[in-house]
């Protein structure tokens, strides 16, 4: 399983996980079988509103559930169409949220969580 998240810097599993899904510098996936970590430069991270090609920021790599923050409810509909999961971070890092994700105690966001564009802050999640 290749779970997805997105961050400010690359500090491995200690990453904090961004607020923000779309406007994330760059995005850490983490192969659970291999236990590699790889990192994905967001190429569309000054989107306009409406305009986020989830897909084609994570570079077409097969993600099976994403660890966010925020994210808008329209990316939220394609990654859903796509069948990928998105979950609520509830940890700071990569690390305290695979924990989670492992436990399955993350929350699955629904739309009604997501962020608007009024409320969009940027920066670490926690």
């Amino acid at each position: 399983m290749n779970i997805c998240f997105p961050v400010q810097k690359d500090e491995g599993l200690e990453s904090a996980v961004y607020s923000h899904f779309g406007s994330a510098p760059m995005f850490m996936v983490f192969d659970t079988v291999t236990e590699n970590l790889s990192t994905i430069n967001n190429q569309e991270q000054h989107y306009l509103q409406g305009a986020f090609n989830p897909m084609k920021t994570l570079d077409d790599q097969k993600i099976d559930a994403i660890v966010v923050g925020g994210i808008g409810g329209g990316a939220l509909t394609g990654l859903k169409r796509m069948g990928i999961k998105v979950y609520r971070s509830q940890g700071t890092t990569i690390h305290e949220n695979m924990t989670m994700v492992k436990n399955q105690t993350l929350p699955e966001l629904i739309p009604p969580q997501c962020c608007g564009e009024q409320n969009q802050s940027v920066g670490p999640a926690h």
